[in-house]
C-alpha cells in the first residue's frame, strides 16, 4: 500500500497547541516540537507495523483494522482504541484512558507527502512527512 515506507517529519502546524490543550507542559511542548519523527510502515493484508523513532524514544506498535489496542503517548498518555481505512485514508479513534475524552487521527498520502492530523477537544494539528 501507499503508506509502506519511512517517512521523517517535515514540518508541523498548530502543533504546540494541539500539545497544550493535550495537557502536556510547556518543557514537553518545545521539546516534542522538535522530536525528529520518523515513521516506518508496513502493511500486510489488514495488518500493520508502526515503528515510531523520535529523539524520545523507540518503540513498535502492531494492529489490525478495526480491532481495539492499548497504545502510550511520547509523553506517557495512555490510550485504547483502533485504526480503520476510509477511503485512502487511514482513521484512529482513540479514547484517553485518564479522562475518556476522544482523539482522533488520520494518516493520508497526499502527492508525495504522509499528512497525519491530530483532533482533540477541538484543536486540530497536522504534521507532514517526507519519504526518508
Amino acid at each position: 500500500m501507499a503508506f509502506d515506507g519511512t517517512w521523517k517529519v517535515e514540518k508541523s502546524e498548530n502543533y504546540d497547541k494541539f500539545m497544550e490543550v493535550m495537557g502536556i507542559n510547556i518543557v514537553k511542548r518545545k521539546l516534542g516540537a522538535h522530536d525528529n519523527l520518523k515513521i516506518t510502515v508496513q502493511q500486510e493484508g489488514n495488518k500493520f507495523t508502526i515503528k515510531e523513532s523520535s529523539t524520545f524514544r523507540t518503540i513498535e506498535i502492531v494492529f489490525t483494522l478495526g480491532v481495539d489496542f492499548d497504545y502510550s503517548l511520547a509523553d506517557g498518555t495512555e490510550l485504547h482504541g483502533n485504526w480503520n481505512i476510509e477511503g485512502n485514508k487511514l482513521v484512529g479513534t482513540f479514547k484517553r484512558k485518564d479522562n475518556g475524552k476522544e482523539l482522533k487521527a488520520s494518516r493520508e498520502i497526499v502527492g508525495e507527502e504522509l499528512v497525519q492530523i491530530y483532533v482533540y477537544e477541538g484543536v486540530e494539528a497536522k504534521r507532514i512527512f517526507k519519504r526518508a
